[in-house]
């Protein structure tokens, strides 16, 4: 902060002897002593206070930005993302089916022949009924 060198101390240590005198030097010493300790106090308090003043408001953007996640719709951004002009969300009116569908029913494959005494095969894979625990 001030930067004061042994002969500057020095020489203020005379005048101040020259002026206040000896005897009344040690009880200035020690006023001037109290008097940079409250004011290094102070300025310990008024740094601490500005610091907690700074921790609160990036607490606050904190608050802030969590407060605007927990209102965000979650399902309208996706819809809006997915489906912006709506045209999905409409219902599909049409007369006639379109032209790349083929309307008639396709030929059903012929069955392989089944020897006797042999399953018939199955199309879907054979799932067991579940039967309940006896009391």
């Amino acid at each position: 902060m001030f930067d004061f060198a042994w002969s500057e101390l020095m020489v203020i240590g005379a005048v101040a002897l020259v002026v206040i005198g000896p005897k009344d030097l040690p009880k200035a010493l020690k006023t001037a002593g109290m008097v940079v300790r409250r004011a290094r106090g102070m300025a310990r308090e008024f740094q601490n206070s500005v610091e907690d003043m700074i921790r609160e408001a990036e607490l606050e953007d904190v608050r802030r930005s969590v407060q605007e996640a927990t209102r965000l719709d979650l399902d309208k951004t996706i819809q809006k993302t997915i489906d912006p002009d709506g045209s999905l969300n409409k219902p599909l009116i049409e007369d006639s089916p379109p032209k790349s569908i083929e309307t008639e029913p396709a030929e059903a494959e012929p069955a392989e022949p089944v020897a006797a005494g042999e399953p018939p095969p199955l199309s879907e894979p054979f799932i067991a009924p579940r039967i309940p625990p006896a009391p």
